[in-house]
């Protein structure tokens, strides 16, 4: 049996502010109980690293505008691999609620724009 994976989230404040972030949108459901994201027809748009940084997907003009403005570089869930479309969440905009829900209404916004993808799923 293998043993049960504990959430890799350490940083309370981080959790805190994915929190006060997702609430910008009614009813966003916060999703995964060890990686937390969020998700909407099939599209992920938000996730915290392992490194406990928070990444949104934005479209393309957004993107740009984001990372001029926060002078920030790509979102990296993982050492090495640079997730397309995403952007981290700077420490300081924990904070700034203000900010952090523009932002993640745009990312709302964005991937509602998109065309669900097909499910895998079996039905019963």
């Amino acid at each position: 049996m293998a043993a049960k994976e504990k959430n890799f989230i350490t940083q309370p404040d981080v959790l805190m502010a994915y929190k006060k972030m997702i609430e910008a949108v009614p009813d966003v459901e916060w999703k995964g109980a060890t990686h937390p994201y969020t998700s909407l027809n099939g599209h992920m748009y938000s996730s915290v690293s392992k490194d406990n940084i928070i990444g949104i997907r934005l479209s393309k003009a957004d993107h740009q505008d984001y990372l001029d403005k926060h002078k920030t570089g790509l979102f990296e869930p993982f050492p090495g691999f640079f997730q397309k479309g995403y952007v981290p969440v700077p420490d300081e905009m924990h904070t700034d609620t203000k900010t952090l829900h523009y932002w993640f209404a745009r990312s709302h916004k964005f991937v509602s724009s998109l065309k669900p993808k097909a499910t895998t799923r079996k039905k019963k």
